[in-house]
């Protein structure tokens, strides 16, 4: 029965109904030649067990998103926040799509897939150095234009309390391009009078920051920030594969810290592992990246769960009206090369899915574990070749592949 086409198209989603938004991180860097700074698929081909268990995939391709959105709907991921790069060179002028690094997963794939609307979304606006960011002229002249109708206007974006929400990365660069506390607080109450003027009720911004303190919140809601999170959980292993008790309770204090310091606006991430070794090579090492220094932990599919039940009973606790039980963030849905990723893949397959859907949602579906090659429609890998896998297991584990 392998891959015989025994239907038309990716057959539609059965969502699991949550009662928060469950958003996984999302980087939109898989596109031959779409990353510029790495070779995507082609640099995990000594890492056979992180190969998706769809394949190497045409990201571009709506119907690969379209297998995506029913993975992530059936185990209760009903939003994905994707990265938002723009070039350089595009700062001060009006954008279009081609001046964005990876837009093609939205432009290409979310926007055109059958299920799209199915699944919300969200913008992650990427501020570091390699990248272009934006200043208090530039943010309503060109940035808020384009993510007005790009983005905000289409029925699924995340919108809470009829407010786009727009998530940050490298928050300080940020700052700093808009004058400071006083100049971004300026600049963000722009951005939501611009909102309003598009029929909303302002906007709402989210700031990346692993470390915390009274007055770094006190900062961060003077410069205009309505909530905070993380990309991961902020769990740094003190050394390589620490006892995974450790890492469950580490989590876990580092969440009641931000919780305690903004109990109406942290939002929790729970993190499943973190193993960057395809990006310590030197190559990594002469852009600036300090991948090679970062320690490694693992957290079983059974501990997973554990972080996240324990997560959502600390979010059940907040104020009404506080987003940390409004959102829940998952860490990540395809880091494949940085290594953090609950994608359906060879060596996990679908259980960290299954404890996402377990442990934040009503289990009121039956999700389908049919892949694309059962049922004949897997033809969406036009660029990355079909590498030996079984030879790779057999030179790295000394294994068959299966």
């Amino acid at each position: 029965m392998y891959n015989i086409k025994l239907e038309n198209y990716v057959p539609e989603p059965k969502p699991a109904t949550s009662d928060r938004i469950v958003a996984a991180h999302y980087y939109a860097a898989w596109k031959k030649g779409a990353a510029r700074i790495h070779e995507a698929f082609d640099d995990l081909h000594d890492y056979p067990e992180r190969t998706p268990l769809h394949g190497y995939y045409d990201e571009e391709n709506p119907e690969l998103c379209d297998w995506e959105i029913k993975w992530a709907l059936e185990h209760g991921i009903n939003c994905f926040i994707y990265c938002w790069y723009r070039n350089l060179d595009n700062m001060g002028k009006p954008i279009t799509v081609n001046d964005l690094r990876c837009g093609h997963c939205l432009h290409e794939a979310l926007f055109n897939a059958k299920y799209g609307k199915m699944m919300k979304f969200a913008i992650m606006f990427e501020n570091s150095p390699r990248w272009g960011t934006t200043d208090p002229e530039d943010i309503i002249e060109n940035v808020m234009p384009f993510w007005m109708e790009n983005y905000f206007k289409r029925e699924n974006y995340l919108i809470i309390d009829n407010k786009p929400v727009v998530f940050v990365f490298s928050a300080q660069r940020l700052l700093e391009a808009l004058g400071g506390i006083e100049g971004q607080a300026k600049a963000f109450e722009a951005c939501r009078e611009y909102a309003r003027k598009h029929g909303f009720d302002g906007m709402l911004f989210a700031k990346q920051d692993w470390h915390t303190s009274e007055q770094i919140v006190k900062d961060d809601i003077a410069s205009g920030y309505d909530i905070r999170f993380g990309y991961n959980s902020g769990y740094a292993a003190p050394y390589n594969f620490p006892p995974e008790e450790d890492v469950v309770n580490a989590q876990l204090a580092l969440l009641r810290k931000k919780i305690n310091d903004f109990p109406m606006g942290f939002v929790p991430t729970a993190s499943c592992f973190s193993d960057a070794t395809p990006r310590t090579t030197q190559h990594w090492i002469d852009m600036g990246y300090g991948f090679h220094k970062q320690t490694i932990y693992y957290l079983s599919p059974d501990n997973y769960r554990r972080v996240i039940r324990k997560m959502k009973a600390l979010t059940d606790s907040l104020p009404e009206g506080s987003y940390g039980k409004k959102i829940f963030m998952i860490d990540n849905w395809n880091e494949w090369d940085e290594g953090h990723y609950v994608s359906p893949s060879h060596e996990f397959g679908f259980r960290y899915l299954q404890a996402i859907r377990e442990e934040l949602t009503a289990r009121d579906n039956l999700p389908d574990y049919r892949m694309p090659q059962d049922i004949g429609l897997s033809n969406f890998n036009k660029s990355w070749g079909n590498p030996d896998l079984s030879e790779q297991c057999k030179k790295k584990f000394g294994v068959e592949y299966k």
